[in-house]
């Protein structure tokens, strides 16, 4: 029977507890990690197959329960269905910080599985899981160079806050994720209120010094499971460095060569003829493995040009930005459009305008929430000029897409200051390197485009570093190749006035302090230059587009929403069919109509107005005969009030009184006297 651990880690104010033997025993490695009564499990499985591979296998898989919540799933099935957007996201922030921490030359495949059990009102679950899954992958026989720490970090008046509730977050001005091992940060995810620079590289120190306590007793936790683990070495190393040094001695001066040329597809094409010359002086056995080394001397030539010489791809300085060229409202029939172009990355991002139900609907866990912006980043094969077939959104695009979300959900108005459903969508037409950055930057010009008071421009830019040993460089906005060869891919948005979104993902140990601060006051220059060009073009929205729904708001008695309605739905629905609009009623009496144009709008609003009036004495009306009957006519003076017409106020001879009026005859009536059980009283409004 295996031996149940058990360890509880002071965190802050908050208590971690780790256990490990008692569930999943059949996996490599299973933790149930638990803050307050927020429960995940990580089941880790390892597999050694011996197979050469040129990338590492590890996949990481995030699932949330309903159970955990206390709810039953929705729709027909009434059970878990694909991996929701938060799952996605949530995987991906646990993976980001564990790759690094594996050897170059380990190629088995690794899983990691977590579950969330159980969910409290107090605790996010992410970065739990992230514990659970650091602490499962400590006990697993693979070589993990953990264990890391994850924490996430408010900041609320004017102080930081270590592990924030969902509560204290909705009046936080930073909500960020930060994970690192015991020297090092690793990977932060954040979103900001303009936050200056300083307060976030706080934000991030603060988190990381709160995380030291942890990693050390998760290593403590780690020994007493597992007090002695298997050594692994790379069995191919001498193979590999053989045919390093072939590659190198046979081909370097024409990669050399190859990287001297600053377009993206003549240099690739001058690339992939070097290494078919590669391919054809070789056995058919030895293509892989010279292959990979192919790309080991490219990253060699590259890193050394950069630190040894100051000399990048496309031939720029460390901190210069690519060239940028902007157009707006380009498509006729788009409510807001941007063409943004940085060098060779380019988006095409518009925005659309709905009303209040297009807002998007979230069942989540913590309970329903609507979010009237969206952003959708889409990343088509064309962009890198390779073949594919279109999908649905993968990881990536959907992780590229929160982070612009994130970036720009600041500027936006809120849908009590503009009562529009927002959707922007970035279409990624070329890429090289920084394209999430691009969409920022496209957005925060489309949606000023479209008319959608944003407070101001936001932009972001993609940091890069090439570090060996002490040496390094940071670089400004860069390439899909130096983001490739290099060892850090650090993305920062914001206007002139502080940082708005961050993310920064580390593929070596980690990174100082020192190379932190310069990376982000290099991004603010960046940031305030890509600005101005943003500005020069547009630098406040227009005005709203007259191809957005036309909006109109107002109130009508609380009494009156039952009537607007009407019986099963009945009269609201009839209103929207005859005037071809939207509708929004609230409890409150709050009514807000969508049309297509403003007089449509307003012929619709005077209608609910009608329905929702209350009949005055002395006032004269258009009614309508709506019954004939022997001691008068009753006439319809506004929808859902009839008054009487009293035979005695006809001066004609008449033998039947149908001789004069009929149903349906249009008649100007006034409202004489309104009675005690709401009866009416008319007369002719010339009857003086």
């Amino acid at each position: 029977m295996n031996k149940i651990i058990r360890k509880e880690i002071p965190m802050g104010s908050k208590t971690l507890v780790l256990e490990t033997g008692k569930i999943a025993r059949q996996a490599s490695a299973s933790v149930i990690a638990s803050m307050g009564n927020t429960v995940v499990m990580c089941a880790v499985v390892t597999k050694t197959d011996n197979e050469k591979r040129d990338f590492f296998p590890l996949s990481v898989h995030y699932s949330e329960k309903t159970y955990s919540a206390g709810k039953i799933p929705g729709g027909y099935f009434k059970r878990e269905g694909r991996p929701t957007e938060v799952e996605t996201l949530t995987s991906r922030l646990i993976d980001r910080p564990l790759r690094p921490l594996f050897p170059d030359f380990f190629k088995e495949e690794v899983q990691v599985n977590c579950m969330l059990l159980s969910l409290d009102k107090e605790n996010p679950p992410d970065v739990v899981a992230m514990l659970a899954a650091s602490a499962a992958m400590s006990i697993a026989d693979v070589p993990f160079m953990g264990p890391i720490a994850g924490a996430r970090v408010g900041f609320i008046e004017d102080e930081y806050v270590l592990n924030p509730s969902f509560e204290m977050l909705n009046n936080s001005d930073l909500d960020m994720v930060i994970a690192g091992s015991e020297n090092a940060v690793l990977m932060v995810e954040s979103d900001a209120n303009e936050l200056s620079e300083d307060l976030m590289i706080g934000g991030i120190l603060f988190a990381h010094q709160e995380m030291k306590p942890v990693i050390n007793a998760i290593q403590d936790f780690a020994h007493e499971v597992l007090p002695e683990r298997s050594e692994h070495k790379n069995k191919y190393a001498d193979e590999e460095k053989q045919a390093f040094d072939e590659v190198n001695s046979k081909f370097r001066t024409d990669i050399v060569d190859a990287f001297t040329t600053t377009n993206k597809k003549e240099r690739s094409e001058k690339i992939s003829a070097i290494q078919d010359k590669l391919v054809e002086s070789l056995d058919e056995e030895l293509h892989d493995l010279h292959l990979k080394q192919f790309k080991e001397v490219e990253k060699d030539v590259v890193r050394g040009n950069i630190l040894n010489d100051q000399k990048r791809i496309d031939g720029r300085g460390m901190t210069e930005v690519r060239d940028i060229n902007i157009e707006t409202n380009f498509l006729p029939s788009v409510h807001g459009s941007a063409l943004f172009t940085r060098g060779e990355t380019q988006a095409i991002v518009t925005t659309t305008l709905g009303s209040g139900r297009d807002v998007q609907t979230v069942d989540a866990l913590q309970g329903e929430i609507k979010d009237n912006f969206m952003l959708h980043y889409n990343f088509p094969s064309y962009s890198v000029g390779e073949l594919g077939f279109p999908m649905g959104p993968k990881r990536r695009e959907i992780g590229h897409g929160a982070l612009a979300k994130r970036s720009l959900k600041f500027a936006v108005p809120s849908l009590e200051d503009f009562p529009y459903a927002i959707r922007v969508v970035s279409e990624i037409t070329e890429s090289n390197g920084s394209s999430s950055m691009a969409s920022v930057c496209g957005g925060s010009l489309a949606l000023m485009a479209a008319g959608v008071p944003i407070k101001e421009n936001v932009a972001g830019v993609a940091m890069g570093l090439i570090k060996e040993e002490d040496k390094y460089e940071v670089l400004t906005d860069i390439l899909g190749d130096e983001d490739h060869l290099g060892d850090m891919d650090f993305k920062v948005a914001g206007t002139k006035n502080g940082v708005t979104g961050l993310q920064m993902d580390i593929k070596i140990e980690g990174i100082n302090e020192e190379i932190l601060e310069k990376a982000l006051m290099q991004a603010k220059e960046a940031r305030m230059h890509i600005l101005e060009k943003m500005d020069a073009v547009l630098s406040a929205p227009l005005e709203l587009t007259s191809l957005a729904p036309s909006f109109t708001k107002f109130s009508v008695h609380k009494d009156k929403v039952k009537v607007v309605i009407g019986k099963g739905g009945s009269t609201i629905k009839g209103l929207q069919e005859e005037f071809g609009v939207t509708i929004e009623l609230q409890d409150t009496g709050e009514v807000s109509v969508f049309a297509e144009n403003k007089e449509i709008a307003e012929k619709a609003k005077e209608k609910i107005e009608l329905l929702c009036a209350e009949p005055e004495e002395g006032k004269i009306y258009e009614g309508v005969v709506a019954k004939v009957v022997e001691f008068g006519a009753f006439i319809t003076i506004m929808p859902g009030k009839d008054g009487l017409l009293h035979i005695s106020q006809f001066k004609e001879d008449f033998e039947h009184l149908t001789d004069v009026i009929n149903e349906g005859d249009s008649i100007k009536v006034k409202l004489v006297e309104v009675g005690r059980q709401g009866r009416l009283k008319l007369e002719f409004a010339d009857s003086e």
